[in-house]
């Protein structure tokens, strides 16, 4: 058995804090904490390595916001890809499914579509973190707390002692039972949505090829597009230097309210090109198109987590997909994290917040995030109907659905992270003055 014992404590740190969980949230909060010298910080991820699970990542003007706001600007720009010229505003160009024939557009004024390889990115943040913070093969097994501190205790025996865990630890998240006690609040499991996600990378050349063929404009190819259509949707849009389209195809079960996967059915899944096709009867030639050039399609059972009622128990807190995993129907799950990140960066970062008042300082995160994270997951979801001619009083009455998708999307693009920070400040009796200075130190 391999023991680690993370337990001296250095005479000059403030606080010594735990990460548990290795992705894009969990390793941007790693990153924007460690820049504070007088900070002890640790990054316990259960795999071997950082490693990433699915292609493209969607991320909308507050996500870009959230991540200039933790410092991590240039090496996001360095590999992000965007809406091609003259298309730079377009998040997506919305068409009818069954013909391809264009509905409307979604704009981003300034960001576009602006969209990376989620192992690219996050291979591009773990580049800013120092030597000695992330600990591997570190799978959380039992977390405990008192006056004095948080203890975890990992698969490996091994086990860290310190001021405050946080739990970046995803949708299956360990962290989660001890935040939300079962015997307490009951069991809070991920749930199938009842939606289905055919997954693929297309070679952005050969889709211009058989669009050609098929007669379709070839600027379908490149510039991002939604396919809507009854129980079904698809989306495209570019990765890795617009030399690869990312193409999801989703197909929802409605006719339970409660769907079950099959007892034993993986989440991920690799399945038949035909069996894909199959599930898109009568769909346009773009679609078609698009579809046929996926070789090895994956099929992802999309889960998500229930609304929490609380997100901190003490010392203890849980973020990103661990807190609000969501749909991924706004692009919007990856932007939570980081805007999570952001304000926790500035609150844990501020010299005011020390090992006497750090529950009081997890509240205030608590209280100025947990109302727009669960909205994000609720209209997450109602986007899915939306898309599928399901949304409420719109079903598939087109100029309804037009003014909807128009409309939907300013709440959540405009929002600004620093109005939480600040907010939480100000319930803490802090200078509100300090907030961006705390979250990202100058050099």
């Amino acid at each position: 058995m391999t023991t680690m014992n993370i337990t001296p404590r250095s005479p000059a740190s403030r606080l010594r804090i735990g990460i548990v969980g290795g992705g894009i949230g969990g390793v941007a909060l790693a990153v924007a904490l460690a820049r504070h010298p007088d900070l002890e910080v640790h990054l316990f991820e259960a795999a071997e390595r950082f490693s990433e699970i699915g292609a493209g990542v969607s991320f909308g003007p507050n996500a870009v916001r959230a991540i200039s706001l933790l410092g991590l600007e240039d090496a996001y720009r360095h590999i992000a890809d965007a809406s091609p010229a003259p298309f730079e505003d377009v998040w997506f160009e919305w068409r009818r499914g069954r013909d391809d024939a264009y509905l409307t557009a979604s704009l981003a004024p300034g960001v576009g579509q602006s969209s990376v390889h989620r192992a690219d990115f996050l291979d591009a943040i773990v580049a800013h973190l120092p030597e000695g913070i992330a600990h591997f093969g570190k799978r959380c097994q039992e977390v405990t707390q008192d006056a004095e501190g948080v203890s975890v205790r990992f698969e490996d025996g091994s086990t860290f002692l310190g001021d405050i865990l946080i739990g970046y630890d995803g949708i299956k998240s360990s962290v989660r039972e001890h935040v939300l006690p079962v015997e307490e609040f009951g069991a809070f499991a991920p749930r199938w949505s009842g939606t289905q996600a055919y997954r693929g990378l297309v070679p952005v050349e050969r889709l211009r090829q058989v669009m050609r063929e098929a007669g379709v404009d070839e600027r379908l190819a490149v510039v991002p597009q939604m396919y809507l259509g009854e129980d079904r949707h698809l989306l495209t849009f570019p990765v890795k230097q617009a030399t690869l389209i990312n193409v999801v195809a989703f197909v929802t079960d409605r006719s339970s309210p409660e769907p079950r996967l099959p007892e034993g059915a993986p989440w991920v899944a690799e399945v038949d090109r035909q069996a894909m096709l199959g599930d898109f009867p009568g769909w346009g030639a773009a679609s078609r198109a698009i579809l046929g050039c996926i070789d090895q399609p994956t099929r992802w059972a999309l889960h998500e987590l229930p609304e929490l009622p609380r997100y901190v128990r003490g010392r203890v807190l849980i973020a990103g997909d661990a807190a609000h995993a969501m749909l991924p129907h706004q692009g919007a799950g990856a932007g939570q994290a980081l805007e999570d990140a952001y304000v926790l960066a500035s609150l844990l970062g501020d010299p005011e917040c020390r090992r006497g008042n750090v529950t009081a300082v997890l509240a205030a995160f608590e209280a100025v995030r947990h109302a727009r994270t669960c909205r994000v997951q609720a209209t997450s979801r109602e986007a899915g109907d939306l898309y599928e001619y399901a949304g409420p009083g719109i079903g598939a009455d087109e100029p309804s659905l037009v003014a909807e998708l128009e409309r939907r999307f300013g709440w959540l693009w405009h929002h600004d992270p620093r109005d939480d920070a600040a907010e939480a400040r100000r319930r803490m009796g802090w200078s509100a003055a300090m907030a961006d200075e705390a979250a990202v130190p100058s050099a």
